[in-house]
């Protein structure tokens, strides 16, 4: 009835040696097969090991049997070489993968140091992994926990204290303890090094020079730096990505088995469906580290998994309360934080409380502009922040374009408090905003000319840190003026990676601190309002008056500064919003008048664009036969650039944007094949793009609605539900209610009105006046369902109100 877990099975059944997982579950299937319909009596469980689930009981042995027992037992018991390791009170969770490969290491090198960040289970893994070596050692396996030592001179006497070595305390010197040992064969465990790391390092070198079957375990959060160390970085526990798909059983990562395990010890109702999402959050905010993981379990019992999420913003408060046997820097989150902080020399301090600055990843430049001031020069930033990596403050992660660095959150929270301690929390605030500003604005000026993956390589992992840079701006002690700057620099990444409900939130928020009088710039202002029209396209509905304001506005502001550009952009968002509010022969007018200033731009490609807008108003005023030809004209001709600017300056990738109305004409012409063809090469021209605005026009403007006038079922449920998936990841809400009627129509048509009707309601009502750039096309296919789900007067009603706006 006991679980055992695979490291205690093995001890038991091969106790004088190192053998692989692999030999286990050989042995667990040979059972298995053994046992035949009763197979089922050894049970797996998942992450913890084994358990027999049978009846046991005890028969009376004859003579004969105790005879065969006493010659089965007459062989005597391997004896293990001495130790002082202590005995595992709980299972090792989510560490077997680290576990097999520090047990290899190991055997191929006398020195292995295991560095990582306080908490991570350093001393968990080496007292493991000790364990699993003791047969190995014909002298034994001993651990010294050099963390009660306050005088780095007593690591000598401490290591002998632990190999049970009587020498007069005075005399105890690492040259003596090294003599002492040679000529053994044994495994030391140097437990907790950092804080007396010199005198470590020395210790470690003098034994392996002296003794060549001496083998050491170290843990610390740097490298002794010894010759023949092998370093080995101890990761923090396996957690589900905030994306993980929700067939992903959270009891798959050892974060989250450690967490549900640790709580139930604590007395804690814990069930299987609480190890989903709520509890992967915490693992995620926790940083996936053992230690603060068990803290917060031990509080569940008293607040519940509910309270122990909601208040993890004060986590240095929250996580108290550790075993009271642990070392006092165990017992709580801020104790062991205090006790890595409190080792650091006071340039190394200032550089960490300036780094929580930073949200998320952030690159050497970064940091030298953040953190350089009276106390760090800009040249000494390396070697400090090099020194912090070492000593497992600051994490790396490495690119093939930049060396990136990034503070655990827990980390983070701690260096934030010190850095507001410090009085140092808006100037170093204003550095990092004004960064961030200088390289948004850079940017600005790149995306033009360089090819889109490459440039968004260089800047779409700053989101976080724009975005911290942004609040700072605009709160109470920040500087609106180069939060309005920033946000006007940032708007072609927010577009990049199709956030218009982020960019529309930012840039109202900027706009407001323009009227207040906050750095007024005209420029910056056309800029602001270009990108609030469109924002709000996908956000609040392309026909909201809001929209068209917006536009009008930035066009204003771009004939009264002679701005071209931002006048083609406006033309282009007005055009937009006519297009979308039926008003086709106003749409027409503007798509000629941006004809007549493209005529006169260098780009070849603006006057194609011009063609396609004159197609599609030519598509809804009836001229089909025009419109095609305008369409396949623009599309044979236009050369999409390399960096994908057409995407910035009006929102869709353009030449999906042609095809799909091309194949809404083709259709419309009485060519249902062809119509397919062009619909499913739109979505690919989206994809091909790697834009998501793009994708959900493409789907929802021709491929779904195409799919379902030709009744090819299986094509249209694929792009509804790919379009849902995308509209709801990127928060585009009218696509999302055009793919809710569209599942509506499905629904209806495989005869399940009760659920399709409501779906097909809600989105007709979401889409308002949007609805009619789509819903004219195909109104007969809902008017349709709506009448086989008897609903004979309001299928009518979408017939006749199609008619009114087609006439008007």
């Amino acid at each position: 009835g006991t679980v055992l877990g695979k490291d205690a099975l093995m001890a038991r059944v091969w106790p004088n040696r190192v053998v692989e997982e692999k030999n286990l579950h050989a042995q667990i299937s040979a059972l298995r097969a053994a046992l035949g319909a009763e197979r089922e009596l050894i049970r797996t469980v998942p992450g913890r090991g084994y358990q027999f689930t049978g009846e046991i009981r005890i028969l009376p042995a004859s003579p004969d049997e105790n005879a065969d027992d006493s010659a089965a037992t007459a062989e005597p018991e391997a004896v293990l070489p001495q130790t002082n390791l202590p005995q595992p009170v709980s299972e090792l969770i989510g560490r077997d993968e680290e576990l097999n490969e520090i047990l290899s290491l190991a055997a191929a090198h006398r020195l292995l140091t295991l560095t990582g960040a306080g908490g991570i289970g350093k001393t968990r893994l080496a007292l493991a992994s000790a364990r699993r070596l003791l047969p190995q050692f014909a002298d034994g396996v001993w651990v010294a926990e050099l963390a009660p030592l306050a005088d780095p001179a007593l690591v000598p006497a401490a290591i002998a204290a632990a190999l049970g070595l009587k020498f007069p305390a005075s005399a105890v010197s690492a040259e003596l303890v090294a003599n002492a040992l040679s000529g053994k064969e044994l495994l030391l465990v140097l437990d907790n090094c950092e804080h007396v790391i010199d005198a470590a390092a020395m210790m470690a070198e003098a034994l392996l020079r002296a003794s060549p079957a001496v083998h050491f375990i170290a843990t610390s959060r740097e490298p002794l730096n010894v010759e023949g160390e092998w370093v080995y970085p101890v990761s923090p526990l396996a957690v589900p990505a905030e994306d993980a798909d929700e067939q992903d059983d959270p009891l798959r990562y050892g974060a989250v088995r450690l967490f549900v395990d640790r709580a139930r010890a604590s007395g804690a109702l814990v069930s299987e469906q609480h190890a989903s999402a709520m509890i992967a959050a915490i693992c995620r905010r926790l940083d996936g580290i053992p230690l603060a993981i068990e803290l917060a379990a031990a509080r569940t019992a008293a607040l519940g998994i509910e309270e122990i999420a909601a208040r993890l913003g004060d986590r240095l408060q929250l996580l108290t309360g550790g075993r009271r046997t642990a070392l006092p820097r165990h017992q709580t989150l801020r104790a062991m934080l205090d006790w890595s902080y409190e080792l650091l020399p006071e340039p190394e301090r200032v550089l960490l409380r300036r780094l929580a600055v930073f949200a998320g990843n952030f690159a050497l430049e970064a940091a030298a502009a953040v953190a350089t001031g009276p106390e760090i020069a800009r040249s000494d930033v390396v070697e400090l922040l090099s020194n912090l990596v070492a000593k497992s403050l600051v994490l790396t992660e490495s690119n093939s374009r930049t060396e990136r660095y990034r503070l655990l959150d827990t980390t983070r929270a701690y260096a934030l408090e010190k850095l507001a301690q410090s009085g140092e929390l808006d100037a170093v605030a204003r550095r990092h905003t004004e960064f961030y500003r200088d390289l948004l604005e850079r940017a600005e000026t790149e995306w033009e000319s360089r090819p889109t993956a490459e440039w968004l390589a260089d800047y779409g992992w700053r989101l976080h840190n724009l975005r911290a840079a942004l609040d700072w701006a605009f709160s109470p002690d920040g500087d609106p003026s180069i939060g309005v700057a920033l946000t006007a620099a940032a708007v072609p990444l927010w577009m990049h990676l199709s956030l218009p409900e982020e960019c529309r939130d930012r840039v109202e928020r900027a706009l407001g601190a323009l009227a207040a009088g906050a750095g007024r710039d005209a420029r910056r202002e056309m800029k602001l309002h270009a990108a609030l029209g469109a924002s709000l396209i996908y956000t609040r509905g392309p026909t909201g008056p809001e929209t068209g304001a917006a536009w009008t506005t930035a066009l204003e502001i771009a004939e009264g500064l002679d701005d071209a550009e931002y006048q083609l952009r406006s033309l282009w968002g007005l055009w937009f919003f006519h297009s979308w509010g039926s008003r086709h022969r106003v749409a027409l007018a503007l798509a000629e008048r941006f004809c007549t200033l493209a005529a006169n731009r260098p780009d070849p490609n603006d006057r194609l664009i011009a063609e396609r807008m004159i197609g599609v108003s030519q598509h809804y005023l009836g001229d089909l036969p025009s419109a095609r030809r305008h369409l396949e004209r623009m599309l044979t001709r236009y050369v999409p650039p390399v960096q994908k600017s057409h995407i910035i300056r009006f929102q869709t990738d353009q030449r999906m944007a042609a095809r799909l109305y091309l194949a809404r004409i083709l259709w419309m012409q009485g060519f249902p094949d062809q119509a397919m063809r062009a619909a499913h090469s739109s979505v690919e021209d989206a994809r091909a793009a790697n834009h998501a605005i793009s994708l959900c026009f493409a789907l929802a403007l021709a491929a779904c609605p195409i799919a379902l006038l030709v009744g090819d079922r299986a094509a249209a449920e694929h792009y509804t539900g790919t379009l849902l998936d995308h509209s709801s990841r990127y928060a585009l809400v009218h696509c999302r209610a055009f793919s809710r009627s569209y599942q509506g129509v499905l629904g209806i048509n495989r005869g399940d009105v009760a659920t399709g009707l409501p779906l097909l309601r809600a989105g007709l009502d979401e889409l308002g006046e949007a609805k009619f750039a789509v819903v004219r096309l195909i109104t007969f296919v809902m008017a349709e369902a709506l009448g086989h789900a008897g609903q004979i007067s309001e299928g009518l009603a979408v017939v006749e109100e199609a008619i009114a706006q087609s006439k008007d």
